[in-house]
């Protein structure tokens, strides 16, 4: 298995692709083709990391994870990031940014799943 290292190397280096992502996204950034194309860079290399890095995790690492700790830490451990969001994001922080993520996707035109659905 990866050790955790690069899991970590891999979240932080996601977290700076979102960094320029964000910048980039901006409808004045949109109108330069150069800012258009480093946008459009930072994007591809985030789905080429994350892809394989999501896969790993929930087929791995989180199924290692849960025969690591018991039911009741798990559970525990639910309550602490539960309670380490509403710190970090205020009450319903997580439906926040999950609005604000929808909120992206519609202006990239990308929040319709049916368009990446194959048509067989």
């Amino acid at each position: 298995m990866e050790s955790l290292d690069q899991f970590s190397q891999q979240h932080q280096g996601g977290r700076r692709l979102t960094d320029i992502t964000l910048r980039f996204a901006t409808n004045q950034a949109l109108k330069n083709s150069d800012d258009r194309r480093k946008l459009a860079d930072s994007m591809r290399q985030f789905i080429r990391m994350y892809n394989p890095h999501e896969a790993r995790e929930d087929t791995v690492l989180f199924p290692a994870f849960r025969k690591l700790v018991s039911p009741h830490e798990f559970d525990s451990l639910g309550e602490d990031f539960e309670k380490k969001e509403d710190e970090l994001f205020g009450e319903d922080g997580f439906e926040k940014m999950v609005d604000k993520v929808a909120s992206i996707e519609k202006r990239f035109g990308i929040y319709d799943l049916a368009q990446f659905t194959p048509k067989i």
